[in-house]
């Protein structure tokens, strides 16, 4: 068997805790391990502690043997130990004795390091711990809620999509948001609508995740995608297995990507509030958000796909994501004007922007 980055540094005595977070990024979620080191160093610990702290609960939401008592259970738990009103040994001991055996052994090994993980984040400020606490607490709480909801028909409503939505990927924007202002007094004079925008970056990355993983979490019993949207176009969600093939599903999937979109300009001028001397803070969104437009791309010109696989975006985009973003990072205009080049002119304003 392989021994993964984080294996390999976690079993040595005295590695110093910006390598262990570093290993650990790398094997849990290489997006951000690629883009947290372009932050400026004040930052870099801190996101990505807060992180590592979401994969958590992301591994208790994704075990596919654990109840929806269960879930909320640890949730709770954890939420707990984060706000360091419960001890993450304990939790960490509990967690890992009813893991499936699928969860995979990068995760497995995040969860038995809860107690360094939380360790780290006493060397963060009172502010900084607060805006992980707070991201966390409404994370767990609204993962736990979905994981009960959970249909394999999908979920009722748009709305309903745009709170979970928020509760995996909003609370991320506005954390980061918060951790931004208190690291600088230029960015915090925008803090109001940076605020107002945060969610809809964090909306984009997660919709375009619903999107291309459709299929996946269908073979696993799961559909986020919104009944109400679907059924507007002469389509079922509980049909979902002929969804490659019809129409109707082709125009309700051309709706969600028009709406992540949407949300995706909010995004950009977001960005754009950042001032331009922070090259990194935007590199480091630009670089999420870059990804995410390309693969709505994708998706949008193959909605017939019936894999993620078949509207991932190679290494190459990847690649020129970052070359792009390194050069025109510092030039509003300029990513304006890539921004429309790759996202189109918008259509009629979708629903829910």
């Amino acid at each position: 068997m392989s021994v993964s980055v984080a294996d390999a540094i976690v079993t040595r005595e005295g590695v110093d805790d910006e390598r262990f977070q570093a290993a650990m990024l790398q094997d849990v979620s290489r997006t951000f391990a690629l883009t947290i080191p372009e932050l400026p160093r004040a930052l870099r610990a801190v996101v990505g502690n807060g992180y590592l702290l979401c994969r958590i609960v992301d591994t208790i939401e994704d075990d596919p043997d654990l109840g929806y008592a269960e879930k909320r259970r640890f949730c709770t738990l954890f939420t707990n130990v984060v706000a360091r009103r419960a001890d993450p040994e304990e939790f960490a001991r509990s967690l890992d004795a009813v893991l499936a055996r699928a969860v995979p052994p990068a995760e497995r090994l995040l969860v038995r390091e809860t107690p360094r993980v939380i360790a780290i984040g006493d060397t963060f400020t009172a502010g900084q711990r607060k805006a992980l606490e707070t991201c966390v607490a409404i994370m767990a709480d609204g993962m736990a809620e979905f994981q009960e909801r959970k249909d394999p028909a999908g979920l009722p409503t748009l709305a309903d999509m745009d709170r979970y939505c928020y509760h995996v990927a909003g609370v991320v924007g506005e954390m980061l948001t918060r951790l931004f202002c208190e690291y600088s007094p230029d960015i915090r004079r925008h803090e109001d609508r940076l605020m107002a925008l945060a969610v809809s970056f964090g909306q984009t990355l997660q919709m375009t995740n619903i999107l291309k993983d459709i299929w996946e979490d269908h073979k696993r019993g799961a559909c986020w995608l919104p009944r109400d949207v679907f059924a507007r176009h002469g389509f079922a969600l509980a049909d979902l297995d002929r969804g490659p093939g019809d129409a109707g599903f082709a125009q309700g999937l051309g709706e969600l990507t028009d709406l992540a979109r949407a949300h995706a300009r909010r995004a950009l001028e977001y960005i754009l509030l950042i001032p331009r001397e922070e090259a990194g803070i935007r590199n480091f969104c630009l670089w999420a958000l870059g990804m995410a437009v390309l693969t709505l791309r994708k998706i949008d010109h193959r909605r017939n796909f019936s894999s993620g696989q078949e509207v991932k975006i190679t290494r190459r985009s990847v690649k020129a994501t970052v070359a792009v973003s390194r050069v025109s990072a510092g030039h509003d205009w300029l990513l304006r004007l890539l921004f429309a080049l790759l996202a189109g002119a918008p259509r009629p304003s979708p629903r829910g922007v």
